[in-house]
């Protein structure tokens, strides 16, 4: 199951760096887990997570496989890219094919690069994409009433709720909220998800700072934050240089240099597990000899769903799960222990998933 966060922003504001970043620091996982940069400007990242190497201790795995993260670099978009201005429509189909947004804005005074604007304002940055995916929703929007209306007509029920939706986010979108601002009952959760507005995608704002203000934020990112509160979003303040400088680091060293500018954490951590929880995606473990792996499913996944990401026999023939939390599993050294203490729980098909859970599926294959 593949999550796609798209990186976006206005041209100089540091997007490719981070980009390039984040593919370095994939590039150095790739002795721990099976990593491919699928195109130029697509990566898969780890999600830091340090229950798994606990686990992996316990259950003595030869091999430890993390969660993985996708993320797309797209080219910065300028002022009238829905109007096909630059290289608009082809990078604003990539953003429709994302999961999720992260969008870079500068919040870094340097007079060795130009801003497009001539001027660092993150708050009109944010603005002018934000703006442009509005119109570009809109377009849309009309041409999909167009389409529909014969069907509308003729009384279908889908088209009606199609029709009732796309209404409801052009309402917020020509009174200049984003279509994830419309609330959206559970029963229309599907035909709603399926109207693939760019303005639906929940947005993470990443501050990029400059190095001496990656552990402190500044009046830049201040204001980013502020607004990220005000719409529901969420803001992480990073340094691109700085990451991409980490990247080139051994573990050690890395340590090391976080150290002597105060950061506990690299940022790329940081934007990883907030782009995991903007999704609001969780982690669930196997655990054996062979390998400890993190799987990613949403929050609120039955057992039967969470085991169909490993293989579709698995959620075809599911019998039940064995689970064991994280917390038990490690304070009684393993599945062992935890079996004898009581501790392995046997859950069915209407069983929920929760965050840590280790887990052993029976199936009939």
């Amino acid at each position: 199951m593949g999550f796609r966060t798209g990186i976006v922003g206005l041209p100089n504001v540091g997007k490719s760096t981070l980009f390039n970043a984040l593919t370095r620091t994939a590039a150095a996982q790739a002795a721990n887990f099976p990593f491919c940069t699928i195109e130029p400007n697509v990566g898969e990242v780890a999600v830091p997570d340090p229950r798994l190497d606990r686990l992996a201790e316990i259950a003595k795995s030869k091999q430890v496989i993390p969660a993985r993260m996708t993320f797309v670099d797209i080219a910065g978009l300028v002022k009238g890219a829905s109007k096909g201005e630059g290289l608009g429509n082809q990078f604003l189909a990539n953003i429709r094919e994302c999961d999720a947004i992260a969008h870079v804005v500068r919040c870094f005074e340097d007079g060795d690069v130009t801003h497009v604007e001539g001027r660092v304002d993150p708050v009109s940055d944010i603005e002018t994409i934000e703006t442009e995916l509005m119109i570009a929703d809109l377009q849309s929007i009309d041409r999909r009433l167009a389409g529909l209306a014969r069907k509308v007509k003729g009384g279908d029920r889908d088209a009606l709720a199609q029709e009732r939706l796309l209404l409801a986010a052009k309402a917020a979108l020509e009174a200049g909220r984003p279509a994830r601002t419309v609330a959206v009952s559970e029963e229309d959760r599907r035909v709603w998800s399926g109207l693939q507005l760019l303005t639906q995608k929940p947005v993470l704002y990443v501050c990029n700072v400059g190095e001496d203000e990656a552990a402190t934020g500044n009046a830049h990112s201040a204001k980013v934050a502020e607004r990220a509160a005000a719409e529901g979003a969420a803001a992480v303040v990073i340094s691109a240089r700085i990451e991409e400088e980490i990247a080139q680091l051994d573990p050690d060293e890395q340590k090391e240099f976080l150290a002597t500018l105060g950061l506990k954490e690299a940022g790329l951590d940081r934007l990883i597990r907030a782009g995991y929880a903007l999704l609001g995606l969780q982690t669930y473990f196997t655990a054996g000899p062979k390998e400890t792996r993190a799987w990613t499913i949403p929050k609120g996944t039955l057992a039967p769903q969470a085991a169909g990401v490993i293989h579709g026999d698995f959620e075809r023939g599911f019998i039940r799960a064995e689970t064991i939390s994280y917390e038990d599993y490690v304070a009684l050294g393993g599945e062992a222990g935890a079996r004898e203490a009581g501790k392995l729980r046997v859950e069915g098909r209407n069983y929920e998933v929760k965050d840590g859970d280790v887990l052993h599926f029976l199936f009939n294959a």
